[in-house]
């Protein structure tokens, strides 16, 4: 039998993992896993959704592209979300797409046309025109809003500044992605730490003048938003903004079967080296866009699209030595400094080991010749090491049973699981210097605080000359006292106290987000957030009388599973969180939380599907279901309002069951006729 629980408690995991890497890609263009791991992270939290239909009812898997914007520039919404790929990493896989494609539309001709584009590993940004004159221009930000950096953009001369030609649409949502070709890289490689870092960072320069410095290159690729909408499909698209002066990638084409597929994926693959830009895969798109529009989307990609990655790179090196970092969980993660070697065209010398049952498995050692994996702009992961190589006088590595500050190191073992925890971790909380610290970089991360101009390095600063020790101390700095340093000008201190003082006005998920409980991450708090409504009912949580009482009313919250009450509890009972939770509430102005929710003809209501359409797929009619505000459930109960009945093999028991309880029951001719009234 099926533990919800424990399944529950691995899926909620998984989805904190890759907000974290999302953080990590997307803003600080400084990933610390491989671009292998984040797409089988990202492919196991589907797989698991696929697998166990409840998971979908916690709606935690959506929004979950890129992340939120920084602060230095002006936020603009995308007119139309900026979704990230689903990935393949096989022939399987890609036939799997396919499959599922047909399945959803009900298709039953032989073959659909892909249109094949190379994925560049470089920075997505949109192009707004109206009317044919560039008007903004902004990064992927969070998928919803992103950053105002038009003038920065506009020093790329290849980009149109005016769309000369015919029948241009009055406005026009250009997607493309930036780059920096291999071998202007080389001319400027002791800035930046690869292609695509230069890119991210030239575009974030506060001065245009500074990004026009750098050759920064581009190609579109798709579109958002098109008034009046001219093109039939995506190969139509980028042969007419060609046309128009835009630069698209010459080795696009289509294909139309999974053998053709493959021969175009091994093509590239084998050409990709020699050529002056980083890509790490290809993308197929189906090409029409009428049935583009008919797939639609899940809340965090197309499922029109899908990006079929190459293998990743390798390279073998030595390992010199295995240092111990502290999170702010106080989770002890093991690196190794590895001898510099270039991997992709990147040179690295560190590699992640994650835990210590990793080192064990493995049997990693100090000395040890190791095959290392990079795919993009990451640390790497040792693959495997060549005992053959291994000296005779090597010694198994002690992993320390110690935190950096002395303290005992624990494995946890959940209550509910009864399971050991593979990561060891230090208990002292704000005691240990070393995870009060990273605790701080929490703080004022960008889906905290986000206090522009405070961050790890600026940390790292104040905390060592002992300016800062706990959270509120942020909010009451010795200015005065920050001038007198080094790098710290009139103008620099005054822009760091207006940052600060603006972050002072937060909202309560963003503030429960911010304090750094483990497993509560920005979906928790945001179900945390709507259920305590105030800081005042959520300060409840400190006081040990009331604390069991609003323990117990949380397990009826959807997405709040036992792991995160355990999780709760535990950061509660320590009397230091709380006098230091409360000492930041003290500087604060913390408000409510707004929830959006979709309106349409079915806002409000419950429905169910049962049999197969004629049409459509019952996947697409649950989705329209959904756009139109409705919640689709998935078992019959009083609070469902209709139940839909397909023409093909509905359940007879699903029917009558819904009768029993005075449901309305709908056919799939009144379902259309609802629909289009």
């Amino acid at each position: 039998m099926i533990n919800k629980t424990d399944v529950t408690k691995n899926f909620k995991k998984k989805i904190n993992e890759l907000k974290k890497h999302n953080k990590h890609y997307f803003n600080n263009d400084d990933p610390i896993i491989s671009d292998k791991e984040y797409d089988e992270l990202k492919k196991e939290i589907i797989d698991l959704q696929e697998k166990y239909k409840f998971l979908k009812d916690l709606k935690l898997f959506k929004n979950l592209v890129g992340s939120p914007p920084a602060n230095k520039f002006k936020k603009i919404k995308h007119l139309k979300p900026m979704l990230s790929l689903s990935n393949a990493f096989d022939k399987k896989d890609m036939i799997d797409f396919i499959k599922k494609i047909k399945n959803y539309l009900n298709y039953n001709e032989n073959h659909i046309e892909f249109y094949c584009e190379p994925k560049i590993d470089g920075i997505s940004a949109t192009l707004v025109y109206e009317n044919g004159n560039l008007v903004k221009g902004l990064s992927r930000g969070d998928g919803t809003t992103g950053e105002d950096i038009l003038e920065n953009l506009k020093t790329i001369s290849e980009i149109p500044k005016k769309i000369k030609g015919d029948n241009i649409p009055r406005l026009l949502e250009i997607r493309c992605e930036i780059y920096i070709g291999k071998k202007d890289f080389f001319e400027i490689k002791e800035k930046f730490a690869n292609p695509r870092n230069a890119a991210g960072g030239s575009l974030r320069q506060k001065d245009p003048r500074e990004t026009s410095k750098i050759p920064l290159k581009y190609f579109a690729y798709g579109f958002g938003a098109i008034e009046p909408m001219i093109f039939t499909n995506q190969s139509e698209f980028l042969s007419k903004i060609s046309n128009w002066g835009f630069s698209v990638n010459s080795l696009s084409e289509i294909t139309r079967n999974i053998d053709e597929i493959e021969k175009k994926h091994n093509e590239i693959d084998a050409q990709r080296s020699s050529l002056d830009y980083d890509i790490d895969g290809l993308v197929f798109k189906v090409n029409d866009l009428n049935l583009q529009k008919r797939l639609g989307s899940t809340s965090s990609s197309p499922r029109w699209a899908i990006a079929y990655k190459f293998s990743a790179e390798k390279a073998v090196t030595k390992i010199k030595e295995i240092i111990i970092q502290v999170g702010r969980t106080g989770a002890i993660t093991p690196v190794a400094k590895v001898e510099p070697v270039t991997v992709g065209g990147v040179v690295v010398s560190n590699a992640t080991l994650h835990n210590e049952e990793e080192i064990q498995r493995k049997d990693i050692r100090l000395g040890d010749t190791v095959l290392i994996q990079r795919a993009g702009d990451v640390i790497p992961q040792v693959l495997n090491v060549d005992t053959s190589k291994r000296g005779k006088n090597s010694k198994k590595f002690i992993f320390p049973d110690k935190c950096l500050c002395g303290s005992i190191t624990i494995k946890e073992i959940s209550k509910s699981t009864k399971k050991e925890d593979a990561v060891r971790r230090c208990t002292k909380g704000y005691d240990c210097k070393f995870t009060a610290r990273e605790k701080l970089k929490h703080v004022v991360s960008k889906e905290a605080f986000n206090i522009d101009g405070l961050g790890k390095k600026v940390i790292d600063q104040f905390w060592n000359l002992g300016l800062i020790k706990e959270p509120s101390d942020i909010f009451q700095l010795n200015y005065k006292k920050i001038k007198s340093f080094e790098g710290w000008g009139e103008l620099s201190v005054e822009n760091l106290k207006q940052a600060i003082n603006k972050s002072k006005n937060i909202s309560l998920d963003r503030f429960i987000y911010s304090i750094g409980i483990r497993h509560i991450g920005q979906e928790n708090a945001k179900i945390l957030a709507s259920f305590f409504v105030s800081i005042e009912q959520f300060s409840n949580l400190f006081k040990s009388k009331n604390r069991e009482t609003i323990l117990k009313n949380l397990a009826d919250l959807d997405g709040i599973g036992q792991t995160q009450i355990e999780s709760i509890e535990t950061f509660f009972s320590d009397s230091k969180n709380v006098k230091t939770v409360l000492n930041l509430i003290n500087q604060l102005s913390i408000s409510k939380i707004s929830i959006k929710k979709k309106s349409g003809i079915f806002s409000g209501k419950r429905l169910m599907f049962t049999g197969g359409f004629k049409n459509i797929s019952r996947s697409e009619a649950k989705t329209i279901a959904e756009d139109k505000g409705g919640k689709v459930l998935g078992s019959i109960s009083k609070k469902l309002d209709f139940l839909i009945v397909g023409n093909s093999k509905p359940t007879k028991k699903k029917i009558d069951q819904a009768k029993n309880l005075g449901i309305k029951v709908i056919t799939e001719k009144e379902w259309e006729k609802i629909l289009n009234s």
